[in-house]
């Protein structure tokens, strides 16, 4: 009996630690065996994987490690846990395989598994294949010009309660951290725009879509987002057997409940409103090849909510952060600003927002210097052959289910495609300046039928902010306003140590 148990045991660890060796293997030799440049798995670089994962260095730091470690390879192989990843540094090869090779990676590497998480798995993100075409295809029209026309009045009015709540409250705005105070901005503007319904978070500050904001922001970033993440992928079953999901049960059966009771209430009262839950509606009521259920309506809302409460507030903190520190460009903006409004008798238009080119510039401008995501990727689907990533070397065979990386940060941070990169200039998004740009070093929203789809909706919420907020304030640095910002080490994004802070000082209008 006891000799079974102990050749039982011997049988389990033996396997085990071949298994580990299997896997330790193929982390370390994989590129080497093809010939590649490639991040040395080597004790050193463990170490700087580690200290990314668990918060010791920045975000920022990690990209332009990896991304200057070969710098005069066109592409480098690196391991992302076990999974080989391509980190393409070469724009003509990004180009390829964003737009031109589409066909060969048509996907973004998921991190959950969508019967585990289908709150975020369903979404039009992290569907794949046909899924996503579908989705892609009736999700597109809620992001046209017409419809953006049409839910331009619906964010211009939740701007104009924004910027009036702080003139009439004139305390808030000696020292303000905008970033709490822009997600009570967006979070209205997604209740608005996607689900229907009316909220003031600035009146009304502890509202329950506000409060399941924040909690689903908190939960998705930090080291314990990153241990979650590291398991859904690692063990998607066990994840699934044990009920761990990526998101509180609580804000996934609070988007749900909100979702069903829109949809019902639509249904029974004919109410028909232009907005992403109709055109869902719509679909689930097509016959298409998959049949749309309310879990599919739910993810792709709450996507939508997730992108805009925190994404986009933070495009709008940094864009104030450095009108603030840098006088002379607010001023012309506001210059730009004004004009609009006298010709519109006090009022801004979508026509008006949309010919406003030194505003374009300066949210260009902002994009690139902070861009929204650090990494974009893409899932090789079938084999693709990369040309030599460096002379003298030779071609690479890119296998199904390859991660292929893109380093937006890094590349908007090359002084060979922008140079001073660390200083803030909108000139370099002028009309005459703009063509000169290198294409695909560019990557704010990525490109290709992968390319985000709301970065119009996006745009406009902070240019009407912005707008409104330069129309009625000047913006100061404050004492707790760093410049340059210091990021920091515990965000998957970039954002600032200590939060953002300006003043806002009343302009007579």
């Amino acid at each position: 009996m006891v000799s079974s148990f102990v050749l039982l045991l011997t049988t389990l660890v033996v396997t085990g630690v071949l298994k580990i060796v299997s896997v330790l293997h193929h982390i370390y030799f994989y590129w080497k065996n093809k010939g590649l440049p490639y991040l040395p798995n080597s004790l050193s670089s463990l170490i700087l994987n580690w200290k990314f994962s668990l918060g010791y260095i920045t975000v920022a730091d990690y990209c332009q490690h990896i991304y200057y470690y070969f710098s005069r390879a066109k592409y480098v192989g690196m391991m992302d846990l076990a999974t080989p990843t391509i980190l393409l540094r070469d724009p003509e090869l990004i180009r390829d395989v964003m737009v031109k090779d589409f066909e060969y990676f048509p996907d973004h590497h998921s991190f959950v598994d969508v019967n585990a998480e289908p709150l975020f798995g369903k979404n039009v993100f992290a569907l794949r294949g046909n899924r996503w075409k579908e989705m892609r295809n009736t999700l597109s029209p809620t992001f046209t010009v017409s419809k953006m026309k049409f839910m331009f009045s619906l964010i211009s009015e939740c701007s104009r309660d924004f910027v009036n709540y702080l003139v009439d409250h004139p305390k808030l705005c000696h020292a303000i951290e905008t970033k709490e105070a822009f997600r009570r901005y967006t979070n209205d503007v997604i209740a608005t725009a996607a689900f229907g319904i009316s909220v003031n978070s600035m009146k009304d500050p502890d509202n329950e879509f506000y409060i399941k904001g924040i909690e689903t922001t908190k939960s998705s970033s930090g080291i314990l987002a990153a241990a979650k993440v590291m398991f859904l992928r690692a063990c998607p079953w066990f994840a699934k057997l044990i009920g761990l999901t990526f998101f509180p049960s609580a804000t996934s059966k609070f988007f749900k409940n909100i979702v069903r009771e829109t949809v019902r209430v639509r249904e029974k009262q004919d109410i028909i409103r232009p907005d992403m839950i109709h055109l869902l509606m719509q679909a689930r009521d097509k016959n298409s090849v998959s049949k749309m259920s309310l879990d599919d309506i739910v993810s792709q809302a709450f996507l939508f909510f997730l992108a805009g409460f925190d994404i986009s507030s933070t495009l709008m903190c940094f864009v104030v952060h450095e009108l603030a520190v840098n006088q002379n460009i607010q001023d012309c903006l506001r210059e730009e600003i004004q004009q609009h409004f006298a010709e519109g008798n006090g009022e801004i238009s979508y026509e008006s927002l949309s010919k406003m080119s030194y505003m374009d510039m300066v949210v260009s401008e902002t994009l690139r210097k902070y861009p929204p995501v650090i990494f974009i990727d893409r899932l090789c689907a079938k084999k693709y052959e990369l040309p030599p990533s460096q002379p003298g070397g030779k071609s690479v065979i890119v296998e199904p289910n390859t991660k292929l990386m893109f380093p937006v940060y890094a590349l908007h941070h090359d002084p060979a495609y922008f140079p001073n990169p660390d200083k803030f200039d909108p000139e370099r998004f002028s009309k005459e300046n703009k063509d000169n740009i290198l294409p695909y070093t560019y990557l704010p929203f990525g490109h290709g039928p992968r390319k985000c789809l709301g970065n119009r909706f996006a745009l406009m919420e902070t240019k009407i902010l912005i707008a409104h907020l330069l129309q009625r304030f000047t913006l100061r640095t404050v004492e707790k306003t760093v410049e340059p910002v210091v990021y920091s080490k515990k965000a998957f994004r970039l954002q600032p140590i200590g939060g953002f802070w300006i003043g806002l000082e009343k302009r007579e209008t």
